[in-house]
C-alpha cells in the first residue's frame, strides 16, 4: 500500500506541476505563449505519461473522482479510497508549492488565479454557476466511461493510457473557457491553495461536481455498456 500511496502522489504532483505549470509559466509568455491548446495538451500528456510509469503500481488514478467512479464501478477497493483521496491531495499540493516556488522567481510576477478553477468572475469565459456543474459533471462522466472502457478486459492491451490522456486533453480543449477545467478534486484544491482570488471559496463545485460526475459515468458503464456486451475479440462487435 505505501508503494501505491507514494506512486498515486508522484502522480499527481506531476499532473499539478505539469498541467497547471504549462498555464502559469507558458501559456501567456508574449508572442511564444502556448495559449489554451498547449496547456491542454500539458495535462493530457502528464496524464498519459505517468500512468505508462506508475500505473501498474497504483492503477493510475491521480484524481479522487477516477478513484470514486472505479469504487462505484467494482474496478477499486472501498477500503483504500479515503488512503488515495490523501496522497492524491498531498502529491497535488506538493506541485502546486514547487510551482508557486518557481514562479516567484519571476520579476513582478503575482499568484493571480494560479491556474484555479472558478465560475462566474473566476471563469475564463465568465460562465455562471449552472454552466461549470454541467461541465464537470458531463465532463467527468465522460471521463470515467473512456477509463472504465481503456481498461476493460477486451480492449487492446497497453493503448489505456493513450486513450486516458488524449480524452483529458479533449475535455481541457472543450471547457478551460468555462471554468479552466477540473474534472479532478485534488488538482482543483492544489490551485486554490496559491489562488490570490476567491478560489477557494469555490472550491465545493469543484469536488461535488467531478465526484458526481464520477458516479454518473461509473453507473453508465455497469448498468449500460458493460452488462452482456463484451465482445469476444476487442472491437469486434456481437
Amino acid at each position: 500500500m505505501i508503494r501505491k500511496l507514494c506512486a498515486e502522489a508522484l502522480g499527481t504532483f506531476t499532473l499539478v506541476f505539469g498541467g497547471c505549470g504549462a498555464a502559469v509559466l507558458a501559456a501567456g509568455v508574449p508572442e511564444v505563449g502556448i495559449g489554451f491548446a498547449g496547456v491542454a495538451l500539458a495535462f493530457g500528456l502528464t496524464v498519459l505519461t505517468m500512468v505508462y510509469a506508475v500505473g501498474p503500481i497504483s492503477g493510475g488514478h491521480f484524481n479522487p473522482a477516477v478513484s470514486f467512479g472505479l469504487a462505484i464501478a467494482g474496478r477499486f477497493g472501498w477500503a483504500d479510497l479515503i488512503p488515495y483521496w490523501i496522497a492524491q491531495i498531498v502529491g497535488g499540493a506538493a506541485g502546486a508549492a514547487v510551482l508557486y516556488l518557481i514562479a516567484s522567481g519571476a520579476p513582478d510576477w503575482v499568484a493571480g488565479g494560479f491556474a484555479s478553477n472558478g465560475y462566474g468572475a473566476l471563469s475564463p469565459g465568465g460562465y455562471g454557476i449552472v454552466a461549470a456543474l454541467v461541465a464537470e459533471i458531463v465532463l467527468t462522466a465522460f471521463f470515467l466511461i473512456v477509463i472504465l472502457g481503456a481498461t476493460h478486459t477486451t480492449a487492446p492491451v497497453g493503448f489505456a493510457p493513450l486513450a486516458i490522456g488524449l480524452s483529458l486533453t479533449l475535455i481541457h480543449l472543450i471547457s478551460i473557457p468555462v471554468t479552466n477545467t477540473s474534472v479532478n478534486p485534488a488538482r482543483s484544491t492544489a490551485a486554490a491553495l496559491f489562488a490570490e482570488t476567491g478560489a477557494m471559496g469555490q472550491l465545493w463545485l469543484f469536488w461535488i461536481a467531478p465526484l458526481v460526475g464520477a458516479a454518473i459515468g461509473a453507473a453508465i458503464w455497469v448498468g449500460l455498456l458493460e452488462r452482456g456486451t463484451e465482445p469476444d475479440i476487442a472491437g469486434e462487435s456481437r
